[in-house]
């Protein structure tokens, strides 16, 4: 998926210092300053967040009917191919990110871009079972590519702009947020109108791939091509004589410092039953890919309608989303928020075989979308805010992104099954469905109450 997952932000929170009584009152006024205009950079971040999520919620909603009423793949098969996508994505968030790290945005940015729109354009003309998985996979490692470091240089760019003009980092990072929750409602609308007009799937598909060549050709233009903050990094490095002759040392360290961290990590059982509960929230939610078009399709003979949900989800997560997460961050401690928000995703499916059809059939398939994004608005920032209190600081990084990359093995290794449940009846259907999350959640239930991060600083790093 393509959520905009919680933004992290890396950097520590800066000192809150006074400027001393001779300091020029241009400085005394500068310091307390509490907004000030994003900077041209963080308007283009913003901007890509936008239009990211437009592309691609213009196609992905609508890619299980593509794949089973167009091209009569069996239902096992559509949630491989769908499974496939998450974890081409979720699954390769560290590579991402590590490319990231290694190289700096732009290069990983414009690589993902030009992936994206090979997918979109390969899928559009997709006709079998080999070439459509390819165009996913594609599609899949393209955001996996981008998404980490758009979002990184989001985070980076927001503590800049605060420690320059006193605009709190949340106020930027908010409005990156709600930029991909904005280009989530339209993309499926965009969707919709597409398929209304006759333009079908192939339309979608190429109306996308469209969307990413601007967001190409703007980056391509407008994002720098180095990043000053690594400059002055190597070179304080030159100058601290870190030179050539030292480079092996360096690596055989840094190489034991990784296998290190890798293997505390992953043989850290709290974390990894954190990991395992986290991932049947994202074997649910991705049933809005899987499960919610068959359904919808069935109680209305289209999924014209489907855009619409997806947009009512994404309205939800814009409207509701702070308020929740402030009240349950005041009132309840990070694993019963956990526990909480994986039960809410469960009774959603357990709602669906028992709602009315009501006012043209979408009624269960709304109150379905309507549990999941609720019970995911109040688990996401829970499972993030637990990271901290089960791995060490120095591995947050590393933990952040192995929970998303073990979900998205889950996810593939999950997606085959719940698809071949699309051809079994509506009650053992939802009832299975139901079951993955209450599994979760009664593993979370086993997990450490959680204080919601050690400190300030490490609740910036959790999201």
């Amino acid at each position: 998926m393509n959520r905009p997952a919680p933004t992290r932000t890396d950097a520590p929170e800066p000192a809150n210092v006074e400027a001393p009584a001779g300091a020029p009152a241009e400085e005394k006024r500068r310091r307390p300053r509490l907004a000030s205009a994003p900077t041209p950079y963080l308007r283009l971040l913003t901007v890509t967040q936008f239009a990211f999520n437009i592309g691609f919620y213009a196609v992905l909603p609508y890619l299980a009917t593509h794949l089973g009423s167009g091209l009569g793949m069996a239902g096992w098969l559509v949630g491989l191919v769908l499974g496939l996508r998450t974890f081409s994505q979720q699954g390769l968030f560290v590579v991402g990110g590590a490319l990231t790290d290694r190289y700096g945005p732009r290069p990983v940015v414009l690589a993902g871009c030009a992936l994206r729109i090979t997918g979109f354009g390969w899928l559009a003309v997709a006709g079998s079972t080999a070439t459509v998985i390819a165009a996913v996979l594609l599609i899949g490692f393209a955001a996996a590519l981008f998404s980490p470091a758009v979002e990184s240089e989001a985070a980076r760019e927001a503590v800049r702009h605060e420690r320059d003009t006193g605009t709190p980092r949340a106020h930027v990072l908010a409005l990156f947020s709600a930029a991909g929750q904005a280009g989530a409602f339209i993309g499926p609308l965009l969707g919709s109108l597409l398929l209304l007009l006759g333009g079908g799937f192939r339309a979608a598909c190429l109306a996308g791939a469209v969307v990413f060549v601007g967001v190409l050709a703007g980056h391509a233009r407008l994002m720098p091509r180095a990043d000053p903050v690594r400059k002055r990094k190597r070179e304080r490095e030159r100058e601290r004589g870190e030179d050539r002759a030292q480079a092996p040392d360096t690596a055989t360290r840094t190489a034991q410092r990784g296998r290190s961290s890798w293997r505390a990590v992953f043989t850290n059982r709290p974390f990894l039953l954190l990991c395992l509960a986290y991932s049947g929230y994202l074997v649910s939610y991705n049933q809005l890919y899987l499960s919610l078009p068959v359904e919808v399709e069935r109680a209305t003979g289209s999924g014209a309608a489907l855009g619409w949900l997806f947009a009512l989800s994404s309205l939800l997560v814009v409207v509701a989303q702070v308020p929740l997460t402030r009240f349950s961050a005041r009132r309840i401690a990070p694993r019963t928020a956990l526990v909480t928000g994986l039960a809410v995703v469960a009774a959603g499916f357990a709602a669906v075989p028992l709602t009315p059809a009501g006012p043209g059939g979408l009624l269960p398939g709304a109150v379905l979308v309507v549990l999941l994004t609720l019970g995911q608005m109040l688990l996401v920032p829970a499972a993030r805010g637990l990271v901290p209190d089960l791995v060490e600081d120095r591995r947050l990084g590393l933990a952040t992104g192995a929970l998303s990359s073990v979900s998205g093995i889950a996810v593939l290794a999950g997606s085959a099954a719940t698809g071949a449940l699309l051809d079994a009846p509506a009650s053992v259907r939802w009832a299975v469905l139901a079951a993955v999350p209450l599994a979760g959640a009664a593993l979370a239930f086993t997990l450490p109450v959680g204080r919601g991060g050690k400190d300030q600083g490490t609740r910036a790093v959790a999201g």
